[in-house]
């Protein structure tokens, strides 16, 4: 067994290190610009109150507290993770709570405009297009880009009961100001639904298998928002004009909902295009009450520049 005396000293090498320690962690923790500051504007606050609630400083001391320091990922490595502490005094007593730091609200934020924009099939830069973005260096653009600025600042009045048909050549444009439009939506807290017309028919053709339908049909019928992406890409049949679009169309004119569209065709040839169906047949009056559809849900903008695609 260890002689008393042995043990005794190394309890007292231990505890005088453990002493040691402990000063140099208070003196820098003391040292602390904020902690600092709130320790001389509490005249309370006294060594006994600091040394009793040591450990509370050095918990607000060790966070991150400077969103500053962490633009990558938030305060991700705090003890609650995306948060930042706030030290609060009453009397002599030291209050240790904790907020979101900015970046956990930038994120949070971004995650709630996402969730009102749904997409089908559509490319991320898209998704992620803004108005500001558009390129207005090209006069033929202007006019399209002035419609698009008005209409925005009827938005914040209340959802306009019409959209817009964008249509001009391959290539200028068109999808992107049905995003930049999104995202202004998105930014109101207004739902959109921004779908591909070529991978809608598809989606709908694919729903036959589970009887799903009807239900994704009334999705698209009551959304606030619904914007149809190369409306007129593909040939479609009769049942899906008449039945999927034509549905949709009519119970949005009727209940005031806007529709926006982008097409390489005006309505004279969209209606031309509509009219002939996947098995051949010509169709005008049924094509005929589609368009008249569209123009009770939209207003025409015609986008016309070069093909940024080449460019």
């Amino acid at each position: 067994m260890e002689p008393i005396n042995v043990s005794l000293k190394k309890w007292m090498k231990k505890n005088q290190s453990f002493q040691e320690t402990y000063q140099k962690m208070k003196q820098e923790i003391l040292q602390d610009p904020e902690i600092k500051t709130v320790i001389e504007t509490h005249e309370a606050i006294d060594d006994l109150a600091i040394d009793r609630q040591l450990m509370t400083l050095y918990e607000y001391y060790s966070q991150n507290r400077d969103c500053d320091n962490c633009p990558d990922h938030g305060c991700i490595d705090n003890v609650l993770p995306g948060y930042k502490p706030i030290l609060n005094v009453e009397g002599d007593t030291f209050h240790l709570t904790y907020e979101k730091c900015k970046y956990t609200r930038i994120e949070e934020e971004q995650k709630r405009r996402q969730a009102k924009i749904k997409s089908l099939y559509m490319p991320k830069d898209i998704l992620a297009a803004r108005i500001e973005s558009i390129d207005s260096q090209n006069a033929d653009r202007h006019e399209a880009i002035k419609a698009l600025l008005k209409y925005v600042h009827q938005i914040d009045e209340g959802l306009p009961e019409r959209g817009f048909y964008f249509h001009g050549p391959f290539g200028v444009g068109k999808t992107y100001f049905l995003g930049a439009l999104a995202n202004e939506f998105a930014d109101r807290g207004i739902e959109t639904m921004l779908i591909y017309m070529p991978e809608f028919v598809r989606e709908i053709k694919s729903s036959f298998k589970d009887d799903s339908t009807s239900e994704k049909i009334e999705t698209f019928k009551k959304v606030p928002v619904l914007m149809i992406d190369d409306i007129g890409a593909e040939s479609l049949s009769s049942w899906f004009r008449d039945e999927v679009l034509g549905s949709i169309l009519q119970y949005r004119m009727m209940e005031r909902l806007p529709v926006f569209f982008s097409s390489n065709y005006n309505l004279t040839q969209l209606e031309t295009h509509l009219a002939q169906t996947s098995r051949g047949d010509i169709e005008e009056l049924k094509a005929g009450r589609i368009i008249e559809r569209i123009k009770q849900v939209s207003t025409p903008i015609l986008i016309h520049a070069n093909n940024r695609r080449e460019s």
